[in-house]
């Protein structure tokens, strides 16, 4: 099981891949999989308006560990 430690954000601020807590960054694509898989904790699978798949935080009441709050990584 593996939790995300940091995010990188493309030029319009969305969410393009995921720095997971054993130093592997993999892109939305395998954060989405991963997270289905129930392989990545405190987040779930959500689906926007333009039925474009994401990932979101489970709510715990913290702000620092929301998704766009993580660190950015290169």
């Amino acid at each position: 099981m593996h939790r995300i430690t940091g995010v990188k954000h493309d030029e319009k601020g969305e969410i393009v891949a995921y720095r997971l807590d054993n130093g592997q960054v993999v892109s939305k694509e395998e954060g989405i999989r991963l997270a289905s898989e129930g392989q990545i904790e405190g987040v779930r699978v959500g689906t926007s308006k333009k039925g474009e798949k994401y990932l979101r935080s489970l709510p715990d009441g913290k702000d620092e560990n929301n998704l766009d709050n993580l660190p950015e990584i290169q």
